[in-house]
């Protein structure tokens, strides 16, 4: 059972009519969050969460207000006033000059049309940008140039004073809604159905300026591109509302593979088929996108994915994860994974391999009325051998955390300290390993009773 530590949880939404999705009872052997801590603060949805260092995170969404906390105790250590409408973008920016000492920064943009550069150890502003004809939609720090981006109706290059150092005309309507870094100092950027690759270089004539170049214009997806992702510096994956998904050559910006049938079940046959007469794009969304080396993870609607690079093929999915849109999906270090929903659920799930039982003979049918009998022979056993060393996976449901009364915006993972969530219901909830917390109560209180006991000793 859980433990309520701090503040009071509403009810969860949807408990009295729940879809027939997978669900866990309340014995959840593998799930160690059985601990919440609250926090509360804000005022309206949190849509951001962003992880300063190994203990402090900042927390951001639709009040304006950011608030920076302390993972391991939920104390709230700031609270930032600076923006009067909703915050649209958030990032982390650590940065040290040769004479200064490592700064820790956040950067964020907001609706009001402004950009402000925290400083997270103070509290206080450190440089505010009020020149945009428009809101910034993303954010992204190049750390190893030392500069960073916004992208909006057209995109900027900064320093980490704020200095303009450049900039590009107005692009589409649509304005760029996501940036990802690429080799070269390349960066592609999602704006509309397109994806755009430009090039930054510095200038030659010796001053600090620099300057962006299109280089290219990608028109593969057929609908606006929802989601991107770095994988390595050979790859990085795209994905749209119409569930299309499109893995990339880092280098030459070349298409490698592509995935458009997440909702189809003959594609998938392990999955429990649905009857509907049409996919509405909600359902169909890739949400979110995330990766390691070897795959890539994808919210797509209310289903979860796992895509195989090099197979370049769907190895795992639940086509039904949550009652409503996953809306954010990580990889933990081991292999489990975690989704959040609109729902206001969380929910852990771990990537197994399934015991495969012998292959069944292929019928020989049309090929053996013809005497092809010997051929279908060795065609099937060129099947058999093939499925006996390909692997095949699924996801089982080891955790289900409700705490949360509305959608589930994003979360953190912060290992041994446990995972932030945040949510539409203005909270902020810290997830906690319950046995690893009472062995530290445990701890603290014998070392107290420790300190006593000298103390009575020496008196």
């Amino acid at each position: 059972m859980l433990r309520w530590l701090i503040g009071g949880g509403r009810e969860p939404q949807g408990l009295a009519e729940k879809s027939s999705v997978q669900t866990i009872g309340e014995e959840q052997i593998q799930n160690p969050y059985t601990e919440l801590l609250v926090l509360k603060g804000h005022q309206d949805i949190v849509r951001f969460l962003v992880q300063i260092d190994d203990y402090r995170f900042a927390s951001a969404g639709d009040d304006g207000i950011i608030f920076l906390w302390n993972a391991q105790t939920g104390e709230k250590l700031s609270e930032l006033h600076g923006h009067t409408h909703k915050i649209t973008a958030i990032a982390p920016f650590s940065s040290s000059d040769v004479t200064e000492e490592k700064t820790d920064l956040i950067i964020t943009a907001s609706a009001d049309r402004t950009v402000i550069v925290w400083d997270c150890t103070s509290g206080r502003q450190v440089q505010k940008v009020s020149c945009f004809h428009s809101t910034v939609k993303c954010l992204t720090v190049l750390q190893r140039l030392n500069v960073w981006l916004s992208g909006g109706s057209d995109l900027c290059v900064w320093n980490r004073k704020l200095d303009l150092l450049c900039k590009t005309s107005h692009l589409t309507d649509a304005g760029i809604s996501g940036l990802v870094e690429l080799p070269k100092n390349c960066v592609a950027a999602a704006a509309g159905k397109e994806l755009i690759i430009f090039r930054l270089s510095a200038s030659n004539n010796g001053s600090e300026g620099w300057n962006i170049l299109e280089i290219k214009r990608l028109i593969d997806h057929q609908d606006n591109i929802s989601s991107l992702v770095s994988v390595n510096d050979l790859t990085f994956v795209t994905g749209s509302h119409v569930g299309e998904l499109i893995v990339w050559d880092a280098l030459d910006w070349t298409k490698q593979a592509s995935e458009c049938n997440f909702w189809d079940s003959s594609v998938h046959p392990d999955v429990q088929p649905e009857i509907k007469l049409s996919q509405s794009p909600h359902e169909t969304s890739v949400q979110h996108l995330t990766s390691d080396e070897e795959c890539v993870f994808a919210a797509v609607g209310k289903g979860i994915y796992v895509y195989n690079l090099q197979m370049k093929r769907v190895i795992a999915c639940q086509r039904t994860a949550h009652d409503s849109s996953v809306l954010h999906i990580e990889k933990l270090p081991n292999r489990q994974l975690i989704s959040c929903s609109e729902d206001g659920s969380v929910r852990i799930w771990e990537l197994r391999e399934k015991q495969q039982l012998p292959a069944e003979p292929v019928p020989t049918g049309f090929f053996s009325m013809w005497g092809f009998g010997r051929a279908n022979k060795q065609a099937n056993q060129a099947a058999k051998k093939m499925q006996e060393n390909t692997p095949v996976y699924f996801l089982e449901l080891v955790g289900d955390l409700i705490g949360h009364s509305s959608a589930v915006q994003m979360f953190l993972y912060f290992g041994e300290l446990g995972l932030a969530t945040c949510s539409a219901d203005h909270l902020i909830i810290l997830w906690k390993d319950g046995e690893r917390e009472s062995s530290l109560r445990s701890l603290t209180l014998f070392k107290k009773l420790a300190q006593n006991g000298d103390l009575q000793l020496k008196l």
